[in-house]
Formats: C-alpha cells, sequence, structure tokens
C-alpha cells in the first residue's frame, strides 16, 4: 500500500498538469485575467515542476542574457541596471538568473505578471530568497508600468530599462503589438537587450529578411506548422507567425537559434522553440555599417540600406580600425549577372552584435546543405613553409581560403597584415574563443578537442563574440567538444578518415606502436618504428585498394573526383604513400615539429606539438591589446568568386588559394573566371600562392595569360625530400602579378 501511494505522490504533480491542461474546461472566465487566474488556481503550486521539460531553452536564454549584459556594459558599468520580466509567473526565471549574473548586480527587478496564482508563488520564493530589490507587479503587460516611473522623482520611462526578458509569455499575451512597442520605448537604446525563449510556428520558406538575420532550421512542416498551432490554441497559446515577424520587424536581432523540443516522445514529438536576443533598432550600429559598406566586399549589390544611425559619422577607430581598402564597393558599378544580396531593415544581425564584426552577412544557400557538417576540423598546408615566401608586412591585404582557419591565424600572429579575408564557423569560433577564454580552457577546446563545459563557455561567454549564424551552428553541434570518447579533431569528413585509421591500427595490433612513434626523442628511433611496424599497415594492399576509391577520397580525405585524377596521373597510389610518408618520417620529429601527423595518429595535439595559435606565445600575441591582431579579419560565406568580385580593384597584395583549382575540370570557364578576378583586385607585385596534387597543373597557363608571372615554389621528386611538413601535395606555386 505505501509503494502505492508513493507512487501516486510522484505522479501527483503530472496528473494535476494533466488535468489543468487537458480535461477541465476553460469556460466562464470574462477576460485574459480571469483566464489565467481559473487556468492556473488549481496548478500554481506545480507550475515549475511540470513545466521543466516543456519549456525548454530558459537556462540557454539567461546565460546568453548574462553574457551578453555583461557585453553591452562594460563601458558603462555603474549606469542603472533595470530588469523587467514580463509575464515571469512564479518567478523560476529570476531565481535561475542568479547563476549567471547575481541579481544584487541589478538595481531593481520587476516581475510582471496578470496572473494572482503564479504571483503567490513568487512572493514566497522571493521572501525566502531575502531579495529587497525584486518587486512583484499584478498588471496587464500592455501598459505596464514601473513605480519608479510614477514617483516624485519622475524618472524618464523612455530609455530607462536595461533588460527585458519574455519566457514563453509573448504567446500568450492578446495585445502583443502595444507590448513590443512600449518595450521599444523603454529599452536603452545602446546597452538595452531583450529576451525571448517561446514556442513558434513558421512558414516552409524562409523570407530574404529572415535569411539576412540568421534564422536557420526556422521553417516548419505543414503538419508541423498547423497542428502546434491549433493544439496550442485550445490554451490560449498563439503559435501564428506574426508574433515572431514583428518582434525581428520591431527590434534588430543579435541571436536567433531555432530548435525543436523532444521531451515527450524524440523523433516523434518535435515542439518547435526558438532562442531570441535583440536591440532597439536606435542602437548606435554605424560602426558595423562601417564594415559592412566600405570594408565589405562581400557581394556586388550586398549594401545595407540607409539605417535610422548617421553611419558617416566619426567611427572610433581603436575599436573598429578603418582598413582604407578604397572607394565603397556600394560605388561600383553592379555586373548584370551579379547576385544581389540586399538586406532591408530593420538589417542583418550583422549589424546588432555587441562585439568585432569578424563574420560579414550572408544568405542561407541550397549549397550549405550539400555539406552534412565540416569538411576540415584541423588545416592540411604548411603555414611555416608559406610565410617563408609570403614576405608579409603590416601593410598586406590577404585574401585566404580558411580550412580550419590555423593558418589564417599563424599569418596574423607571424606580420599582423592589415587585412585577411576568410571564412567559416569555426575560425570565428576559434576568433571568438581566443577573445573571451583563458589560454588553459582554449587549449583543452581546440589542442585536446574536448572539454566537457563547451556548452555552458559558449553560452556564457563565447557567445556574445559569435555570429547569430555560427552560434546557432555550434548551438547544434555541441556534442563535437562534450564527447569524452570522441575528440572534435574525429568529426566532421577528415574525421572519418582519423576514426578508420585507428580502427585499422587496432585490428593490426599497432596501437601501442602509434604512442610509441608519436613519443620518439630521435628521428632514427622515429624511422625505425615506422618501417617496421606502421608502414607495412598502412601500405598494405588492402589499403592502398581503399584509398583509391572515390567515395572514400572525398567523404574520408576531401578529395573530389577531378583532384583524384589529377593525382593518380602522377603515379600509382602506393607510390603516393610512399613519396607523402617516407621523408616526413626521417626529417621532422612528430613529438615536437609535425602537428600535422602527430594529431592524425593521436586525435589531439600537445603542448609540445601544435599550430602556433595554440601555443601560448601565439595566444598572447592574438590576445594582446584587446585582441588587436584579430581585428583585421573579415570573415566571408560565398563561393570564391563573387567575394573577389566585390573588392576593390588592387585592393589585395596576398592570396592563398590552397589546392581548389584541382577540384575543377579541366579548361572549366569557372577557372578563367576566377583567375580574372584575382587579376583584377591583386595589385600589380602581389603574390598569390597554390599548391597542387599535379606537378605541373594545367591551370598555371591561365594564371599566365592573365598577366601573372607563374614560378614553382618546390615540386616533389621523389621520396627523399618533403616539401614542407604535410608533403602531400605535388607542388607549390607563386604567381606575381605584373
Amino acid at each position: 500500500m505505501s509503494a502505492v501511494l508513493l507512487v501516486v505522490s510522484r505522479l501527483t504533480p503530472q496528473l494535476t498538469f494533466i488535468w489543468y491542461c487537458f480535461v477541465r474546461p476553460l469556460t466562464g472566465a470574462k477576460d485574459q485575467k480571469a483566464r489565467l487566474d481559473k487556468f492556473y488556481e488549481g496548478q500554481a503550486d506545480v507550475y515549475d515542476a511540470t513545466r521543466r521539460g516543456l519549456l525548454r531553452g530558459r537556462k540557454t536564454m539567461l546565460n546568453l542574457s548574462a553574457g551578453h549584459l555583461r557585453t553591452l556594459r562594460a563601458n558603462c558599468p555603474d549606469k542603472r541596471l533595470v530588469w523587467v520580466d514580463i509575464g515571469g509567473g512564479t518567478g523560476h526565471n529570476i531565481e535561475l538568473m542568479d547563476r549567471f549574473l547575481p541579481i544584487s548586480s541589478f538595481d531593481a527587478v520587476y516581475l510582471i505578471d496578470l496572473c494572482e496564482p503564479l504571483l503567490q508563488v513568487a512572493r514566497k520564493r522571493f521572501a525566502q530568497r531575502g531579495w529587497t530589490n525584486v518587486h512583484i507587479l499584478c498588471q496587464d503587460a500592455s501598459d505596464f508600468v514601473l513605480p519608479e516611473w510614477q514617483n516624485s522623482s519622475s524618472v524618464d520611462p523612455k530609455g530607462s530599462v536595461g533588460f527585458v526578458t519574455l519566457s514563453y509569455s509573448l504567446s500568450m499575451i492578446p495585445n502583443f503589438y502595444n507590448l513590443l512597442d512600449r518595450i521599444d520605448h523603454v529599452l536603452s537604446p545602446q546597452e538595452g537587450l531583450l529576451g525571448v525563449v517561446d514556442f513558434y510556428t513558421a512558414g516552409k520558406n524562409a523570407s530574404l529578411h529572415e535569411k539576412a538575420i540568421g534564422g536557420e532550421s526556422k521553417e516548419c512542416g505543414w503538419i508541423s506548422r498547423w497542428f502546434w498551432q491549433i493544439w496550442f490554441d485550445f490554451d490560449n497559446v498563439h503559435l501564428s507567425p506574426a508574433r515572431r515577424s514583428y518582434l525581428e520587424y520591431r527590434f534588430g536581432t543579435i541571436k536567433s537559434y531555432n530548435g525543436r523540443n523532444r521531451f515527450v516522445l524524440p523523433f516523434i514529438v518535435r515542439i518547435p522553440y526558438y532562442i531570441w536576443l535583440g536591440r532597439p533598432r536606435t542602437a548606435d550600429i554605424s560602426k558595423s555599417c562601417h564594415v559592412f559598406e566600405v570594408e565589405g566586399g562581400n557581394t556586388i549589390g550586398n549594401c545595407s540600406p540607409a539605417s535610422s544611425i548617421n553611419v558617416t559619422k566619426e567611427i572610433d577607430s581603436t575599436s573598429v580600425p578603418p582598413l582604407e581598402l578604397g572607394f565603397p564597393i556600394t560605388e561600383q558599378q553592379s555586373e548584370s549577372n551579379a547576385v544581389i544580396v540586399n538586406i532591408t531593415p530593420p538589417l542583418s544581425s550583422f549589424h546588432y552584435q555587441v562585439n568585432k564584426p569578424w563574420r560579414l552577412p550572408y544568405y542561407e544557400h541550397p549549397v550549405h546543405k550539400e555539406f552534412r557538417t565540416f569538411v576540415y576540423s584541423f588545416t592540411w598546408e604548411d603555414p611555416y613553409v608559406d610565410v617563408m615566401h609570403l614576405e608579409l608586412t603590416k601593410d598586406d591585404s590577404m585574401f585566404v581560403i580558411t580550412s580550419a582557419g590555423d593558418n589564417a591565424l599563424h599569418y596574423a600572429i607571424a606580420a599582423s597584415p592589415r587585412t585577411v579575408r576568410s571564412q567559416g564557423h569555426l575560425l570565428e569560433l576559434k576568433l571568438a574563443a581566443m577573445q573571451s577564454l583563458d589560454y588553459a580552457d582554449f587549449f583543452t577546446l581546440f589542442g585536446e578537442g574536448y572539454h566537457p563545459n563547451f556548452r555552458y563557455l559558449l553560452d556564457s561567454k563565447i557567445a556574445p563574440h559569435l555570429s547569430s549564424s555560427a552560434y546557432q551552428f555550434w548551438r547544434i553541434n555541441v556534442d563535437a567538444f562534450t564527447t569524452p570518447s570522441k575528440s572534435f579533431y574525429l568529426h566532421g569528413y577528415s574525421g572519418w578518415a582519423l576514426k578508420l585509421a585507428r580502427f585499422i591500427f587496432t585490428i593490426a595490433g599497432v596501437r601501442t606502436d602509434v604512442e610509441r612513434l608519436c613519443e620518439c626523442e630521435t628521428l632514427d628511433k622515429q624511422v625505425q618504428i615506422w618501417q617496421q611496424k606502421l608502414r607495412p599497415v598502412l601500405l598494405n594492399p588492402v589499403i592502398v585498394a581503399l584509398m583509391r576509391n572515390p567515395v572514400f577520397c572525398w567523404n574520408a580525405l576531401g578529395v573530389p573526383m577531378n583532384q583524384r585524377r589529377m593525382l593518380l596521373d602522377e603515379g600509382s597510389v602506393y607510390e603516393y604513400v610512399r613519396d607523402t610518408m617516407d621523408p616526413l618520417l626521417s626529417t621532422y620529429l612528430l613529438k615536437t615539429e609535425n602537428y600535422f601527423y602527430l594529431l592524425c595518429l593521436l586525435g589531439h595535439y600537445t603542448p609540445t606539438s601544435c599550430p602556433l595559435y595554440l601555443t601560448h606565445s601565439g595566444f598572447k600575441t592574438l590576445k594582446a591589446n584587446e585582441g588587436s591582431a584579430a581585428n583585421s579579419f573579415r570573415l566571408h560565406t560565398d563561393s570564391i568568386y563573387n567575394v573577389l568580385r566585390g573588392l576593390n580593384s588592387w585592393s589585395l597584395t596576398r592570396a592563398l588559394i590552397m589546392d581548389h583549382l584541382d577540384w575543377f575540370t579541366v579548361n572549366s570557364k569557372d577557372v578563367d573566371e576566377e583567375v580574372t578576378q584575382l587579376a583584377r583586385v591583386v595589385a600589380p607585385g602581389g603574390f598569390v600562392f597554390w599548391r597542387s596534387a599535379a606537378k605541373h597543373p594545367w591551370y598555371n597557363e591561365v594564371f599566365e595569360r592573365s598577366k601573372f608571372r607563374v614560378e614553382a615554389v618546390a615540386i616533389r621528386t621523389g621520396s627523399e625530400v618533403a616539401l614542407d611538413k604535410v608533403n602531400m601535395y605535388a607542388s607549390f606555386w607563386k604567381a606575381t602579378k605584373l
């Protein structure tokens, strides 16, 4: 009997929830307040216990908000800070916020709700906490009034509030237009922050504005869209797209995350919810507009409209140094076939972000979905050799294909060039982590490839430095850094190859020898282990046959069909592996010099063998002077041709295009067009560098026709000498603009 009573007592909150939400009829209520009181009066005491799984994202929204508030208020820490939590009910959000930003740091906190039964729970909660700066107001949210606006001191309501939250309440407030207009009026234009988490539905195809503000994965199928709208409408919760659309129009978006709640039946019941942070559109965004319009070069036509702030006002050069790339691209003549990116008010999330404007805005494109994950988790070209030939100075402007971003960071440390144009969510994460984390956390994250607290660090410290799109990507892929048995470098396409290598070494019984190879103190010992233990395994006929397979070459090694063909034209796969590995193992110690192959064998870096940005000295260089060395980065998400087409003539002095021209078919017109653009944007005397799987790639002639002088930096001649610490390419080339 006692066991039955125990089960019943444990199920009482859930049974109460089911009764009031799904069984008991909600009739006889004359207005919104009466409806809320009747709906919650019998379940107020179990509200928090029964909503923990249903109302997802509240903790994330508050953690994100705390990190962004610290950033927004960095220059005015003594300014009065007032938080208004609208529809806060039981006060759960305020109690939860104390974990991320102490309630004592607020001058005043106001909980506004129209439901008296829920507010009774909040009063008990705050009395137990002893908070004297937290005040409860039973008011209609659409015309809320704070006591301080009515006192004799007569605080002007306009711009007097620093922080407003709407946690699963925007969908329940009938007059949401008035509410959002009122919030916009009272929120501080420069330091103010609005945080929202709620259910939503959306159309199948996102609008251009939705794409511009970074709302990936927002689309809902028609079944999901109509089912959830009808289902929640029974409880007077309104999920029509109008509320979120007006929110995103009335305010400038900082962060936007779209998720699915699977707490009931995973993979079957998936309730759409979103987390959103924003600022008033009256915020001074002139610095972002300067970067976007003057330094953008993202795409011809990628021009922001007139904003509410005069963009021509003087820019603080200490925070966003002018890059002096020439005339704004807005004055260029658009080509007839140009891809127009017409971002309309209230502009993109790029314009309203609270930190350095690294990532230029872009539209989500179908081609992005062809890559199910990141292709390369590490960069596969030797930056030390690059720097020997780049002749970099602080006056150079560079164009770099990012890959994992390791080399671009290396160039910034080595020479601090004026501009580094690059791409990618991974490089942006590294830049943001470098700005926000200490060296121990940074190395744990990118050196070891595993950090158990990555989710917390992402929301509380890294997110304020990330674009909305990058945050959404890493929020979805948070397990890439939090899986204990699988480091970050074992994820992505390149991770498949590393996992396969581990499997092969295990089957062959040489895993211990792999570890010994990475610990060798002398080249003689390293060569001995390689020749006797590992070489016979990697040059086994079965492995060689696997490496010939085109599907494996692309999905595991990132080698497309055309490049694979070039490689095989130079010799057999057996010869390629032999000529790549033999000279490497006899020239560079894995333990202290060759971090490329140490990573492949161990799945992580070590403090003595890692890229320059992961060394303590490299980290300090990039972090010094508030990260000034990283100010030069401008991250593009577009085709190389489109990015080049948006740049001014002679605006680049160095370009590193890696091996990507190997991907094109022979005599491809795309190569002609890209090289033509390189010839236009690279200044006379400037350099373009590339590597190739062929000793004499066919496209060298294209550069020569475009008035470049082409010369070989190095060509592989056999298995005696390694070209660099990677040694996977047959040749390395330099083109000088005449």
